[in-house]
């Protein structure tokens, strides 16, 4: 039921995959919508919410090599259909459960693990093998322009279904939502079942053995893990330092927050085709470099609406742009074999940096009265990225007998 005759051809791969990556992003970017009317009535504080929504981002980097390892063996169709059932359970769960803990650990577990199987991890396998190579950075990036169209299309749409039906309604409307659109678009990326060589084929061990041990991905992973930081810190705190900095009109958030996912879009396309004819390490640095620039200028410029909408334009550009030029770089390095299990082990460090950075932003805010340090921490962990990036080697691993020939 999840095999076919053949493969699916490259134009259903990108549109069957960029419809469950733009529902799979854009529900997660709208729950914080639903902070303050689940708080109010449970009579919560903010504390069990957020705790729910740093445990969504965790496990979802947790699950992530998991998923993918299953996508490589059993096919993402499996993965998506599985993923579609944990995303509507866990949005009933947020709709049912009363209780703060459960419902912090319930959803977290759920949401996360259901995105590690509907998310950039589980899909960019078969993305990578539907692509000829010449276009392969090229359909990175437009999956992670799905994933921004999403970010941009859903949040008024999610915003909207609270206040027609309410919030519990709206859960129900959009857990049916999730299976009505994932499941279809599943079945449209059955592939055929992998058939095996009569060579001996690399391991699921010596594959994350190879990867671990070699320099490149080691420097990949600290990138990506600044790249969890400063996007998750920004998108979740930035709304409360323009109110703290006396920006007090809530529409400039929701408008800084809108163009960050718009521009998305555009950055994470172009990203992937620049990533085509460029080398991906250079483009890598330049984007976290850019962004420590982008975020030094918003710091030391006058705060206005404008200068908000000129940096969230700004970082929008550069939001996701490292995905489609990671996944390349990984898909160019090892092959295709393992590229989402490759890939979700990769995001796993960029979903440790989203918790610390949503988590140390609060923290050092309570404890300073400001986000004078993370912005600090910010910037120089933007700095390390640009330095991290610059001699990842991108050839392709030489092996003989299972063994690396070029590894540096």
């Amino acid at each position: 039921m999840f095999h076919s005759e053949r493969a699916p051809d490259f134009k259903t791969v990108l549109l069957a995959s960029g419809l469950v990556l733009t529902l799979a992003m854009g529900v997660r970017h709208g729950l914080g919508f639903w902070l303050q009317p689940i708080s109010q009535a449970h009579g919560w504080t903010r504390e069990t919410f957020s705790l729910a929504i740093a445990l969504q981002n965790l496990m979802w980097g947790v699950f992530g090599p998991f998923a993918g390892m299953a996508a490589d063996r059993y096919g993402t169709a499996r993965v998506i259909v599985i993923g579609a059932l944990l995303y509507m359970g866990g949005l009933l769960w947020m709709a049912l459960v009363d209780q703060p803990m459960l419902f912090a650990v319930g959803s977290g577990v759920l949401i996360g693990a259901a995105l590690s199987c509907t998310a950039f991890g589980a899909i960019s396998g078969i993305v990578g093998r539907s692509a000829p190579p010449e276009k392969r950075s090229l359909a990175f990036g437009i999956s992670s322009a799905a994933g921004s169209f999403g970010q941009f299309v859903m949040m008024p749409v999610e915003q909207q279904l609270i206040s027609v039906t309410g919030w519990q309604q709206a859960f129900y409307w959009l857990s049916a939502l999730v299976v009505a659109v994932m499941v279809p678009m599943a079945f449209r990326l059955r592939e055929p079942k992998l058939a095996h060589s009569g060579k001996q084929e690399q391991s699921i061990w010596e594959a994350t053995r190879e990867a671990f041990a070699y320099r490149p991905f080691q420097f990949l992973i600290a990138g990506y893990f600044v790249c969890g930081f400063q996007v998750v810190f920004i998108g979740a705190h930035l709304p409360s330092y323009l109110k703290d900095k006396g920006l007090m009109d809530p529409n400039i958030a929701v408008a800084a927050l809108a163009l960050i996912g718009l521009f998305n879009i555009f950055g994470s396309y172009y990203a992937g085709k620049l990533g085509g004819f460029l080398p991906k390490r250079y483009l890598l640095s330049t984007i976290y470099f850019s962004r420590t620039v982008a975020i030094s200028l918003f710091l030391l410029a006058p705060l206005s609406s404008w200068s908000v909408y000129i940096f969230s334009a700004a970082m929008g550009l550069l939001w996701l742009s490292t995905v489609p030029l990671t996944n390349g770089i990984i898909a160019g390095i090892f092959g295709l074999k393992h590229l989402s299990m490759l890939s979700g082990f990769v995001f796993l460090s960029h979903q440790i940096g989203s918790f610390l950075g949503v988590w140390l932003g609060g923290y050092l805010f309570t404890r300073e009265g400001s986000y004078n340090t993370v912005w600090m921490i910010t910037i120089g962990l933007g700095l390390f990225a640009t330095v991290m990036n610059l001699p990842v080697n991108e050839k392709a691993i030489r092996r003989v007998a299972n063994r690396i020939v070029l590894c540096f």
